[in-house]
């Protein structure tokens, strides 16, 4: 199922510097590339369907 949804990527990464710094976390098991999504209680891989809950 494909949705259409815009997402700003700039929202993913910060400048700092010369340099540019993640923000959001990135799935352990997908590699780089793929952030993890940010719900209330939980933090969720849309790609594989990792799930870490928050402290």
């Amino acid at each position: 199922m494909v949705r259409n949804a815009t997402v700003k990527v700039s929202s993913y990464y910060a400048v700092e510097g010369d340099t540019l710094k993640r923000v959001k976390k990135t799935c352990p098991k997908c590699g780089p590339g793929v952030f993890l999504a940010e719900h209330a209680d939980r933090l969720v891989c849309g790609r594989c369907g990792y799930v870490e809950k928050k402290k």
